[in-house]
Parts: C-alpha cells; structure tokens; sequence
C-alpha cells in the first residue's frame, strides 16, 4: 500500500499544538497539517482561497487534495497521545521514592503540566523525561502505521542507535 512513509516526519506532524490535525494520504505519502486558521477556511463555505497570500493558498490547496481523496488518514492527536498518562507512567518509573513522590503529586491539580515541567527541571530529570517521552511517542506513531498497514523508513541516525 503506496510509499514507505519515513518515521520522523509522522512524529512531527504527531507533536504540534493540540488544537492541530495531521492527516497522512498513504498512497503518495503525503502528510498535511491543519491549524486553526486553516480549519477556518475550510470550514467557510463563502471563502474565496484567492484572496489568501500564495503561501497559505497553496496551503489550503495540498490539504483539500489530500482530504478530498478518500484516503486521508487522521494521525494520532493529543487525545491518542495522552501527555498526563505519559507523565504519570514516566514518575511511577522513577527509582527515587522522593523523586517519584514529587512527580505523581506534581500532575495533579491545577497546572499540572507547567508544574510537572518546573519540577523536572529542577531535579535534574529533564532529559531523561524527553528521552522517555520521544520513546513513548515514537511507539505509537509505529503501533499506529503498523496498525494501518503503511510500510515506513526510519532515518539512518536512529538505526544505528
């Protein structure tokens, strides 16, 4: 089914602000991202795209292709993600009671994500967090292609590690 679809482009379209969409078209390999303002136009019946800069013209015009074709496929967002239960699997792992401690009360309440992030930082854990956290991300952007039936490459620096 179509072109293998290289890793790393699927886990950045996966890793925008929640209020995007990614849609892959498996055939051509193609991969769209919708923003808020892009979801506007498509959504005005009365928006004429030619008034529209040529950048976001063109924009407007490769994202209509490829969810006009019938093959347009949602990419795993915020909600298949689930950021809070990747922090809180994150601190349940962590060896250090007080360290753990912190963490899982950190998520809970209000900020949870802000206070999560200042605390990581602060205990010296922030690259261990993003190192799990591009694991996590990775495994579902696979699970999810695997699952779909879509062949993919990943880049050579991440074969050899």
């Amino acid at each position: 089914m179509g072109v293998p679809i290289r890793l790393e482009a699927v886990l950045e379209a996966m890793d925008l602000p929640t209020e995007w969409e990614s849609f892959l078209d498996p055939a051509t390999g193609k991969i769209v991202t919708l923003s808020e303002d892009d979801q506007a136009v498509l959504d005005d019946e009365d928006a004429d795209v030619d008034e529209f800069p040529d950048w976001q013209r063109d924009s407007i015009t490769e994202i209509r292709k490829v969810l006009d074709s019938g093959r347009a496929l949602r990419l795993p967002d915020s909600f298949d993600i689930n950021e809070w239960d990747l922090m809180r699997r994150f601190s349940s792992l962590l060896e250090d009671p007080e360290q753990r401690r912190e963490l899982l009360d950190a998520i809970h309440g209000t900020g949870a994500f802000r206070i999560f992030k200042m605390s990581i930082a602060r205990l010296g854990l922030r690259e261990r967090w993003f190192e799990y956290r591009d694991n996590a991300l990775r495994r579902i952007a696979k699970d999810w292609l695997e699952t779909e039936g879509i062949p993919f490459v990943e880049d050579a620096i991440n074969e050899a590690l």
